[in-house]
């Protein structure tokens, strides 16, 4: 499971917690603009945008788990199993994989808008990447500066909605978590103050109380409650230093530590988590063993190359004894 968000200060950030049981080795992976995606059915696409983002670089190929082109688009893939729904081929509409979403969208749009456009004639396929990588269940969220929406391939066709939030976690569909937010109408910031009886004196007897009720289980209905309260009532400076970092303690505050979330493989835990900024193309990670944030400029890379150019991940944090 996963959740993903968009904060802004001056400049734009988006980013997830990347929470699964194992890791496929991912690596911090620039596509540069001259590089080649073969796509199933839509041919070869020579010269696009280029992107920075997190990636399982297969046969040469970059499947993208999150990512920012060099416009501030971004897109990231979240779980989505038993809601995804991958249709057959239509010659009407431009037909693309699962695995190619990503690319597709991001090598050919400025924003939101235009992605909104490229959707409209949008089949998403029943397509796997090899016999090795079956395709797996996702829907979208993708944003810019401006505005968000999440992408969910669901039986009936492609559905699109509006996301005011910001925030994309897992199951059920995104209607749902938008409804769900009402559940916690009542819970505040602020000091509480007695609604319970005018009957009886209450009064607060410790500091965040007004937050009682917040959820803080693992499940994706109660990680997009947390995640957008915390999102939506964050503050912090306009400078790099402070909303990159507020962007992680708010990643933080629905990560998944080892041994509270039993799956059949293992546990599942939160294994990276990001923050692009959007308008600068630095893209920042953590790992579970290493909280020290690690930037990739996607600047400082040659970006009319025609090769992928991968980081490997920082996994392993040092210790720094002050005396």
């Amino acid at each position: 499971m996963c959740t993903a968000i968009t904060y802004l200060t001056k400049d734009n950030y988006f980013g997830r917690n990347l929470d699964y049981e194992f890791s496929y080795d991912e690596t911090v992976t620039i596509t540069p603009r001259n590089y080649t995606f073969n796509f199933r059915c839509l041919g070869k696409n020579t010269k696009h945008f280029a992107l920075i983002g997190m990636a399982f670089v297969q046969d040469n190929y970059p499947l993208y788990y999150d990512a920012t082109n060099e416009k501030g688009l971004s897109v990231a893939g979240l779980n989505f199993p038993g809601n995804a729904f991958y249709q057959k081929k239509d010659k009407s509409k431009n037909n693309v994989a699962p695995f190619e979403f990503i690319p597709y969208i991001l090598t050919t749009c400025k924003n939101v808008s235009e992605a909104r456009k490229l959707l409209s004639k949008t089949n998403i396929i029943d397509e796997n990447f090899s016999k090795a990588l079956p395709h797996s269940p996702l829907h979208w969220i993708i944003s810019d500066k401006k505005e968000s929406i999440v992408v969910e391939p669901l039986k009936e066709g492609l559905k699109i909605f509006e996301n005011p939030v910001g925030v994309l976690t897992n199951n059920p569909t995104f209607d749902f978590h938008i409804t769900n937010l009402c559940n916690y109408i009542n819970i505040s910031r602020e000091e509480p103050t007695n609604k319970f009886s005018e009957k009886i004196k209450l009064a607060p007897y410790s500091r965040g109380m007004g937050g009682i009720g917040l959820p803080g289980d693992l499940s994706s209905a109660s990680r997009f409650v947390k995640a957008t309260f915390t999102k939506l009532n964050s503050v912090s400076k306009d400078n790099e230093i402070e909303s990159v970092n507020q962007f992680f303690h708010i990643l933080n505050s629905v990560e998944q530590q080892k041994g509270c979330c039993k799956v059949e493989n293992g546990f599942e835990h939160t294994i990276y988590s990001s923050c692009c900024n959007t308008d600068k193309g630095i893209y920042y990670y953590t790992t579970y063993n290493n909280s020290q944030i690690v930037g990739v400029d996607i600047h400082k890379e040659n970006l009319d190359s025609i090769e992928l150019k991968s980081y490997k991940l920082k996994l392993q944090d040092s210790f720094y004894i002050q005396n």
